[in-house]
């Protein structure tokens, strides 16, 4: 199975949206899995 590396950009837009997510009041691993990542991504990501 190949893995897509996300570009930059669409790595913002992405951690942009659960915050939008979260703050309309979802908890944020229903956000996370939402836009498509799992937790640890989305960590490793704002981690950067």
């Amino acid at each position: 199975m190949a893995n897509k590396r996300s570009k930059p950009e669409e790595i913002v837009t992405m951690l942009r949206q659960v915050d939008v997510l979260v703050g309309q009041g979802k908890r944020r691993i229903d956000a996370i899995r939402e836009i498509g990542v799992v937790e640890q991504t989305y960590y490793r990501w704002r981690k950067q």
